[in-house]
């Protein structure tokens, strides 16, 4: 495993901006108001949440771009693969902060970006990662230790449908304070280590950058929050999270790293589809977390378990994944 002294100097780096940045931006966002909108249908303790700052995903995103940048300048490594991969994770900020702004602006959690035109962006986003790896680099393939499969002209379409349903699911798990940070803290140490593994320290410095800024933002998302990131944050991780690992190669490692992300968005696909074909909920609400709290669980304890879940299944990940490499 390759190790390089830039990717601990990214994670600080990022760790530091967020800590700083997130001061001055969460006064800025009380003096101008900018704060969530709850569901209507949402568990009833999420009423004291209204008020709250949200478009916090701003300080995420910049502090990683920033670091990401400083250190693989220094590294030399600052190639058009990682061009794409930091390009593709602003588009996706500027597509959550769109959506995070009409909520603002019309006071209503419903009131962002039809899901139809979010769907739309997150596609086009999307795109670019599909053609590069498609045409230029001409790795269309998926694979798990010896297993491999040549997706061949099909990939592009693979990897649209990949990113955008990682992107998300993080967004769906962004529903309790800490939750979704908390796990894209541990699924980032994840991709840091696989990409070590395979010799992408470019893309390690980036991910590395994501778990020092993740780690910073929970100071202030931390039960009870702060502020929230919103789906500037939310939907600009998911995709991160997706572009590194088409670019890294290791996509389908993300269901077992991204454990929590999957399940989230499983409990709300069996949620629809039961309701729909029977009439009858398997959840008293979906997704899962919430479902959790109406069981009784206090937020706390669901980050806590939900992360230990995670950081299990990362290191099983982590652990296979260095065996079959």
């Amino acid at each position: 495993m390759e190790f390089n002294v830039l990717v601990i100097v990214s994670m600080l780096v990022a760790f530091v901006l967020t800590l700083l940045f997130g001061v001055v931006y969460i006064d800025f966002l009380k003096k101008k108001m900018y704060t969530q909108y709850i569901l209507e249908d949402a568990p009833e303790n999420h009423a004291k949440k209204v008020g709250t700052p949200t478009t916090g995903g701003v300080f995420i995103v910049i502090p990683i771009i920033v670091a990401s940048l400083v250190a693989l300048t220094m590294n030399q490594s600052l190639t058009p693969a990682t061009l794409i991969v930091l390009m593709s994770f602003l588009f996706f900020m500027l597509a959550g902060l769109t959506d995070d702004i009409g909520k603002i602006k019309h006071k209503a959690n419903k009131a962002g970006l039809t899901p139809r035109n979010k769907l739309f962006l997150q596609i086009a986003i999307s795109i670019l990662p599909a053609v590069y790896m498609t045409f230029t680099m001409g790795q269309t393939y998926v694979n798990i230790g010896d297993f491999s499969i040549d997706l061949h002209y099909f990939y592009p379409i693979f990897v649209i449908l990949f990113m955008t349903g990682i992107s998300n699911a993080v967004n769906l798990t962004d529903g309790l304070d800490g939750l979704a940070t908390s796990n894209t803290a541990i699924t980032m140490i994840a991709c840091t280590i696989i990409c070590m593994i395979t010799g992408r320290i470019d893309l390690a410095i980036i991910s590395a950058a994501t778990v020092g800024s993740a780690i910073g933002f929970l100071h202030f998302n931390r039960h009870p929050a702060k502020v929230f990131m919103g789906d500037t944050g939310s939907l600009a991780l998911g995709g991160l999270l997706g572009t590194i690992a088409v670019m890294g190669k290791f996509e389908l490692w993300v269901l077992l790293i991204g454990i929590v992300f999957c399940l989230e968005t499983l409990s709300v696909i069996l949620q629809v589809t039961s309701f729909k074909l029977t009439g009858k909920r398997i959840f008293k609400m979906s997704p899962i977390h919430h479902h959790f709290e109406l069981c009784g669980w206090s937020e706390n304890k669901i980050v806590t378990v939900f992360s230990l879940f995670g950081l299990l299944f990362c290191t099983i990940a982590v652990v296979l994944f260095k065996i079959l490499w």
